[in-house]
């Protein structure tokens, strides 16, 4: 009956019950088993949004929002079936005001699609994730990457959303001011929030000047622990970097057999320097000084932009080439601890999957204490299986022991919502209800978040 309503007020050019589109539809890049909605919906603006929210709400239909499906934790995934809401046709420019630094787009335009409109202003967004996710899915996660050392996480980003509640209310969650002392900060409840608190429909987002010059180095050294010292030492001497990776000995094997690439095999950093070419030319000779004094074994600097594209190329492949090992499963973890516990938390990683002998890489963002260990197994072999889950799960576990978070870039969704009570106790309650106050009859993205 439901469905036949939305055709009805949509148009039938804007629902598909196609075995293919569901399926899409159906998971993300997690390894979460699929569950295929009854139907998806493209709308292309808030009108029709506000017509799905009425027809769910009238006959109790859980809506599931899906941006780019390029999540790691299952938040996408529509368990309960339901309608899910593509925002694949909800990605137009609204406002680009390059005069404020700011511009206001649909959930659906992707970050490359952003940058291709405004990189011509002299300006960027900088966040980088990895996969060319939808602006709405990074909002909705609080997602960050490799730049979050420089410019934060999305959370830092955001300046006003346009959100349709349950009940047919159009709220905005803030301004176009760069700041405010007025008020309940609705931003900060919203980002992060995976679509189970309300629809968004608008972003507005605020942009930076793109450096005068870049430089792209690499460094190598005996441990993993003397590559967080080292960036440790750099963030405390105040040089600013704009990105800052550990990519350990295992991963640079990995990826140079995956991407034909010769990079030392050896725990490594991967640095960016942005800025004035003068400051920037200082700032770098003043790091590989630094470094040095503490063990650098080789300091190598990218001769040209192809150089830096493939360094950075590299980096983001890592993942990739541990998921595509033929016939075999990669498990990923995204703890964040505070900078001074990290080099603990890798040492205690790396001595959990020499123990099981899996094969794993450990690499993430130095500079914001976020990092990811990735550990492969063969899905037909129990022991091993279960081995990668307590591996993972142990990670997890000590990262809070240290006064970290069970994620710091991928959100919750489905993979890790056992861990909430564990991280924020008694807060729990207090999410719950935040739940039942815009969502009380639980049909946005229900059994994300929490149990």
């Amino acid at each position: 009956m439901y469905i036949k309503e939305l055709i009805k007020h949509l148009g039938e050019e804007k629902f598909s019950q196609n075995e293919t589109i569901l399926y899409r539809h159906g998971h993300d890049e997690s390894p979460h088993p699929p569950v295929e909605p009854d139907i998806v919906c493209f709308p292309e603006n808030r009108e029709d949004v506000l017509l799905i929210v009425a027809v769910a709400t009238k006959f109790q239909i859980p809506i599931t929002p899906f941006g780019a499906g390029s999540g790691l934790e299952g938040q996408a995934i529509p368990i309960n079936k339901g309608i899910v809401i593509s925002f694949e046709r909800m990605n137009k420019l609204i406002e680009f005001s390059p005069e404020n630094l700011t511009i206001t787009v649909q959930p659906g335009m992707t970050r490359l699609g952003l940058n291709k409109l405004i990189n011509r202003e002299g300006l960027f967004f900088p966040l980088d994730p990895g996969a060319d996710a939808s602006i709405g899915g990074m909002v909705a996660t609080n997602a960050s990457g490799t730049t979050a050392v420089r410019y934060g996480s999305m959370r830092e980003q955001v300046l006003d959303l346009e959100i349709i509640l349950m009940d047919g209310t159009i709220i905005h969650t803030g301004t176009h001011a760069k700041k405010s002392s007025s008020g309940y900060h609705l931003n900060g409840i919203f980002v992060g929030s995976e679509g189970t608190l309300g629809i968004i429909t608008e972003i507005t987002i605020r942009l930076h000047g793109i450096p005068e010059h870049t430089i792209s180095a690499r460094c190598t050294f005996s441990t993993p622990q003397l590559c967080v010292e080292a960036a440790q030492l750099i963030l405390t001497t105040g040089i600013p970097v704009l990105r800052m990776e550990l990519v350990d000995s295992v991963s640079i094997k990995r990826v140079n057999e995956y991407g034909e690439y010769e990079f030392p095999v050896a725990d490594s950093i991967f640095l960016e320097f942005g800025g004035f070419q003068v400051a920037v030319e200082e700032e770098i000779a003043l790091a590989k000084e630094l470094l040095s004094d503490i063990g650098c074994l080789s300091w190598t600097i990218a001769k040209d932009s192809k150089e830096r594209a493939e360094l950075w190329k590299a980096r983001h492949e890592v993942s990739h080439s541990f998921r595509h090992i033929k016939g075999m499963e990669a498990l990923g973890s995204d703890v964040c601890v505070p900078i001074s516990k990290l080099a603990e938390l890798v040492k205690y990683t790396r001595a959990q999957v020499e123990e099981s002998g899996l094969l794993a890489g450990i690499l993430g963002h130095m500079g914001d204490g976020n990092f990811h260990s990735i550990i492969v197994f063969n899905p037909d072999n129990l022991k091993e299986k279960e081995a990668a889950i307590r591996i993972n799960e142990s990670l997890v576990y000590k990262a809070i022991e240290l006064d970290g978070t069970c994620t710091g870039e991928h959100g919750v969704g489905l993979g890790k919502k056992k861990f909430q009570n564990a991280e924020h106790g008694t807060s729990v309650k207090i999410f719950k209800d935040l739940k039942r106050l815009f969502d009380p009859d639980n049909l946005l993205n229900p059994g994300k978040l929490f149990i």
